[in-house]
């Protein structure tokens, strides 16, 4: 019987119903921080349990770390007690952790896959909501919250329910100036924040073919912002020469074999889904976001919204949306002044983000006004200094910063002040998300982040960079 991906990897890893009616799966790969596995670690102590499976974790830090300085101990005692605590525990457990002077650290979902732990086929989680990224490696990945980040220390499996399966197509050719980042928010704005909710999103199709394996997951990345519980893409040439010579990939004849062991997992041809919605690629234009959601996005050529065209809870979702974002509907979005310029987080902090970024902003300079930032997403990310990737961006006017997290969610120093507006590479736009109750975010994509900085106002990069004429 045809079979797609997640039904797959379910069958592979389920141990059994329980009777509560879920059912318990087994997890290959566990990834923790330190914001949500302190708590967990402090639940197993009193329990008198220990980690089940050591060699399945992997630990990092990324949320709160600073990225200006990262010598211990942290300014911020928060910060640093929730980094002890993680680092004794790894310690006591033995749990491999990917400290700052490991040469390994940075975002969890960026070191996964650059160390080669993520792989076709396993079940990931962590206790983190953008888990979906290593979905786009074509394996099942789920965020969790802490109390199950509890449970898979101490079991190596999780309690869960089926999901169903939507497979999502993006079809013909991204026009140029176009990214990974805009396919996203177009698929959220189409089918709504709320649209995944039960689902596992498997995006395939044309323009989903000939991505990166960096660019598959910024589009994975964000599937929870469509309410999906996971995003996926089957594994692929593009996911084989990727994996090849990571270190914690088999080489040789090792690897031979797991290519076809991973490539066994991709959805048969006439797998059947709950679900199939397409997409035509071409009509996507760069897109940003005008509200507070993912999901109120726009193209950048397009006007904002006016609530009186909608009706019910819509109206008035988007009427606090505009007067929290202090913008007027049927006015254009491009021009909106910006103070803040952001290049980071798990969705957009990849090498190949920021060359693509440095290949458009040599000779330009981020406008006097505006503060701008750009925080590789790993140790690894900032390694080549050969490329000279931080003096261009310096050169430019951003401060180039160490790894982390950073102001996508601001649970260190990098922080809005008052309501200033940030153009913003990540993955939410959320009230007070980046660490002012009053800061207004709009996302877009790195190089349209660029764009905004250089202009000080939303701007379509084709426009800026000429990227049609280059592409």
């Amino acid at each position: 019987m045809a079979k797609n991906l997640y039904q797959k990897v379910w069958a592979d890893h389920l141990v059994g119903p329980l009777e509560n009616g879920q059912f318990q799966v087994f997890m290959g790969l566990h990834l923790i921080h330190e914001v949500t596995s302190p708590q967990a670690f402090g639940m197993l102590k009193a329990e008198g349990r220990h980690v089940f499976h050591p060699g399945r974790t992997f630990a990092t830090v990324d949320h709160i770390i600073p990225t200006d300085d990262q010598r211990r101990p942290f300014s911020d005692p928060m910060a640093e007690r929730m980094m002890a605590v993680l680092s004794d525990a790894t310690e006591m457990h033995g749990i491999e952790f990917f400290q700052p002077n490991s040469g390994s650290q940075g975002i969890v979902h960026v070191v996964g896959p650059e160390l080669g732990l993520t792989q076709p086929g396993i079940t990931i989680c962590c206790g983190d909501s953008h888990t979906s990224t290593h979905g786009a490696f074509g394996c099942i990945a789920l965020g969790i919250g802490t109390s199950q980040v509890r449970d898979v220390l101490a079991s190596q499996t999780l309690a869960m329910d089926p999901l169903k399966v939507r497979r999502i197509e993006v079809t013909g050719q991204l026009a140029p100036g176009v990214t990974a980042k805009d396919v996203t928010l177009h698929i959220i704005r189409i089918l709504g924040v709320n649209g995944g909710v039960g689902y596992a999103y498997e995006y395939a199709g044309d323009v989903i073919d000939v991505m990166t394996m960096e660019e598959r997951m910024t589009v994975c990345n964000m599937s929870i912002e469509g309410g999906a519980r996971c995003g996926y893409i089957n594994p692929d040439q593009t996911t084989f020469e990727y994996l090849k010579g990571r270190e914690r990939v088999p080489s040789g004849a090792g690897f031979e074999q797991a290519v076809i062991r991973w490539a066994g997992y991709a959805s048969d041809p006439d797998a059947s889904y709950d679900d199939v919605v397409v997409i035509d690629g071409s009509a996507i234009e760069p897109t940003v976001t005008w509200g507070v959601t993912p999901g109120q996005a726009l193209g950048i050529s397009e006007r904002i919204p006016d609530p009186a065209a909608a009706e019910g809870l819509d109206q008035e979702l988007m009427t606090d949306a505009l007067r929290y974002m202090q913008l007027e509907a049927d006015a254009p979005i491009k021009g909106t002044k910006v103070d803040v310029a952001f290049i980071g987080s798990c969705t957009n902090g990849r090498l190949s983000d920021f060359q693509a970024v440095a290949a458009a902003i040599q000779g330009y300079k981020v406008a006097p006004d505006v503060r701008a930032i750009a925080v590789p997403g790993s140790v690894r990310c900032a390694a080549p200094e050969e490329e000279g990737l931080a003096d261009i961006f310096k050169d430019a006017g951003f401060e180039w910063r160490l790894a982390g997290c950073s102001m996508c969610l601001a649970m260190n120093a990098d922080k809005l002040v008052g309501d200033e507006v940030c153009a913003s590479s990540s993955n939410r736009n959320f009230m007070g998300r980046q660490g002012s109750s009053s800061g207004r975010t709009i996302l877009m994509s790195p190089i349209m982040v660029a764009a905004a900085a250089i202009q000080g106002a939303v701007a379509d990069a084709r426009e800026v960079f000429q990227l049609e004429k280059t592409s």
